[in-house]
């Protein structure tokens, strides 16, 4: 048997959001299941008993899971089971580690799994809102140490009103679209994508959101009460030396202030001179003594060296490389610097470089997605690349972790708001690669500039072109003082409250993402950094318009000639043929590539060729094959068939007409043969339709030209 507790939450539309516990996955640390509809997860939390020996972090590991039972669907591939996470379930784990992370106490250090999992799904409805709460809930029911509960929920502005969880249908509509994760007081994480709004509505619908997350967070408290737990649970992950501590602190702060005050824009010449103040300070222990003291020395010089910054920038309001804290780092960019690439670009900001290439292809090149959430093709992909060489590791490339999917899919969020809808007059697939060369300070917002200038060397008619700034936020609760900074470096990253990610174009913004790791900060000093970011934004993309103003006006000449030809639905079949037999052979003797698809009632033939000369003879045969036969139209045709009264001629694929004997010369002849053959090729005219049978009369004298009347003799008469 068991004991369910449930927890209900109304949101203001009438929708219900139910919360409960004890009656899955008992022996799990914590469970929960939530739901919404039809939609269903259950969430889990275990936690180690103890902390392994000198581990000096957090090791939180949050798994996002979804079932494709969830929605009475098979997997695909071979072995017909869940495989690895897909790149959507992997930024889902991220969305919910980013706001769960920072509430652990900073010396508890358990090894704790979040797991989360789709059990079932409305196709309509999209779980990732829901995924933060339930992980939340999970701890709430436990006495882990957890300084929540949160909630995340989605925030999308529809025909002017902010929703939250929309549905699927309902977010297509959407100008903005973002995750917002809280606690009751504070906004922890955010991330989205809009159209090109400004800085007071994304914080508009923060608002709304955190409104939202305030009732779901009481709801988690009361769950919490209903189950009698009261207090967290007693631990020692650390053992400390105070008198160490001090002594650290009191040798050598003002070493590390003086280190920090340096000012050089070198990371690693930064590196050398903290680690000269720490190895100086153990210079004074014997090798016996180091065995025993240097794991502490390690932890304390380490808060020592991040207070000593962070009270450098807010009392001198300079930074570690000399900058003011609105200052960008110096910028230069180049382009076409790929010869075979469609369209290349180098962006370098500081000590951050990417290089990145826009590939163009057709339709066969989409991006297939098989999800358990969405299933389809996107037209429009942009990968990130970050080896170890980019920072100076020496250490092996194994491919591509959470933090490329995630970085690439905020690159992505942002340039997609720019890329033209693929049509008629734009035909082409995009792929965008980024490979970050350099890294120090926002390698994604590199991404995001590198991409624009690619797309606009290979001639992607981009609606406006986008920059992305990477600020950060250091803030003393005890002076009150704070500083915000453009372009951070990542040792800010590090060592500061907040980091947050704004991307857009001279309108508005397209895409966010932001971490906030104090408390209270509040919605003023938010704004405040909004500001400063767009002025930002605006420098850098100034900054890369010197480079190349606008898109070319021509692709490359290597680049695919891609034209789409609509033709009426019931040709699609006359195109492909019996088997696929005729639109292959276009292919293979056109050297092209052609894709059809059926959209509203009408066929999109899209031909892909590598050349000119190869398109136009491709789309000459495809032409050809959906005309319709006008009468007084001049056709080349061949002989199919001969008979004693005429031949029969196929002036379009499978459709022949009658040429009559008395239509082949002006002449008299006495058989077709005279002048024709089988298989010969003949210019004729369409003459007349028959009405009623649809039957083709051809001729070929009327092309000849006509012969002079013969004059006839006189005739004598007799007188």
């Amino acid at each position: 048997m068991y004991n369910e507790i449930k927890k209900v939450v109304k949101l203001s539309d009438g929708r219900e959001i139910e919360i409960s516990t004890g009656k899955l996955a008992k022996q799990a640390t914590g469970s929960v299941v939530v739901k919404m509809g039809k939609t269903m997860l259950l969430a889990t939390v275990v936690v180690a008993d103890e902390a392994k020996e000198d581990v000096d972090f957090m090791p939180l590991s949050v798994e996002y899971k979804e079932k494709y039972a969830s929605v009475g669907r098979f997997p695909g591939g071979f072995l017909k089971r869940e495989g690895r996470p897909s790149d959507s379930e992997i930024l889902v784990s991220r969305l919910v580690d980013r706001a769960l992370r920072p509430l652990f106490p900073d010396d508890f250090h358990a090894e704790t799994f979040v797991n989360v999992m789709l059990m079932s799904a409305d196709v309509n409805d999209m779980p990732d809102a829901l995924a933060g709460l339930a992980a939340s809930a999970a701890l709430a029911v436990t006495n882990v140490p957890f300084n929540g509960p949160i909630s995340e929920v989605r925030v999308s502005r529809i025909d002017g009103n902010f929703v939250i969880n929309p549905s699927l249908e309902e977010n297509q509509r959407a100008d903005i679209d973002l995750i917002v994760a809280a606690t009751i007081e504070n906004i922890m994480m955010v991330e989205g994508e809009m159209n090109e709004v400004s800085e007071k509505e994304m914080l508009e619908a923060i608002k709304f959101a955190h409104d939202a997350i305030k009732i779901q967070c009481q709801a988690q408290l009361e769950l919490r009460e209903a189950c009698g737990i009261t207090g967290f649970k007693e631990y020692c992950h650390e053992t400390n030396d105070e008198e160490l501590r001090k002594k650290v602190w009191d040798e050598t702060y003002d070493k590390a202030y003086a280190a920090a005050f340096t000012q050089t824009a070198d990371k690693h010449e930064r590196k050398r001179l903290f680690a000269a103040v720490k190895e100086d300070f153990l210079s004074q222990y014997s090798d016996e003594e180091l065995e025993v003291v240097k794991k502490f020395v390690d932890r304390y010089y380490h808060a020592v060296e991040k207070e000593a910054v962070r009270q450098m920038v807010v009392n001198e309001k300079v930074r570690l490389d000399g900058r003011k804290t609105n200052e960008i780092r110096p910028i230069w960019s180049e382009v076409d610097y790929l010869p075979s690439a469609h369209g290349s670009a180098i962006f370098t900001r500081g000590e951050t470089q990417s290089i990145t290439t826009v590939t163009l292809g057709g339709k066969l090149d989409e991006q297939m997605f098989d999800g358990v959430m969405f299933k389809g093709y996107s037209p429009f992909v942009l990968h990130y690349n970050f080896p170890p060489f980019s920072t100076g590791d020496a250490k092996p490339y194994r491919g591509v972790g959470r933090r490329e999917i995630g970085h690439g899919n905020l690159a992505h969020r942002a340039l997609s708001k720019v890329i033209p809808t693929k049509g008629e007059k734009f035909p082409y697939t995009v792929r965008v690669v980024s490979d970050i060369l350099e890294s120090n300070g926002s390698s994604s917002m590199a991404t995001v500039c590198a991409g624009t200038l690619a797309l606009m060397d290979a001639g992607v008619p981009i609606l406006k072109p986008v920059s992305g700034i990477a600020m950060g936020l250091i803030a003393d609760s005890k002076t009150n003082k704070f500083a915000i900074l453009s372009d951070i470096l990542g040792d800010e990253d590090h060592l500061g409250d907040m980091d947050f990610k704004v991307c857009g174009t001279p309108n508005g913004i397209t895409a966010t993402q932001m971490d906030i790791k104090v408390d209270g900060l509040s919605y003023e000093v938010l704004e405040q950094a909004l500001q400063q970011a767009k002025e930002g934004r605006a420098h850098i993309l100034n900054e890369m318009l010197k480079t190349i103003p606008e898109p070319r006006a021509n692709y490359k000449d290597h680049a695919p000639r891609i034209e789409t030809i609509v033709i009426p639905k019931d040709m699609i079949g006359a195109v492909i043929g019996p088997g696929g037999k005729i639109i292959q052979e276009i292919q293979a003797l056109t050297n092209s590539v052609i894709s059809i698809t059926e959209v509203d009632d009408k066929g999109y033939v899209e031909i892909a060729a590598t050349n000119g000369p190869d398109m136009m003879a491709a789309r000459e045969k495809v032409m050809s094959i959906v005309k319709v036969p006008e009468i007084n139209e001049i056709y080349k045709g061949k002989v199919k068939g001969i008979t004693t009264f005429g031949a029969f001629v196929e002036i379009l694929p499978n459709t022949q007409g009658l040429l009559h004997i008395s239509e082949i010369d002006w002449k008299r002849i006495k058989s077709v043969e005279e002048v024709l053959k089988e298989g010969m090729e003949v210019e004729v005219k369409l003459i007349d339709i028959d009405q009623k049978s649809g039957k083709l009369k051809l001729s070929r004298k009327v092309l000849l030209p006509k012969p002079p009347k013969e004059d006839k003799p006189e005739q004598q008469t007799q007188e």
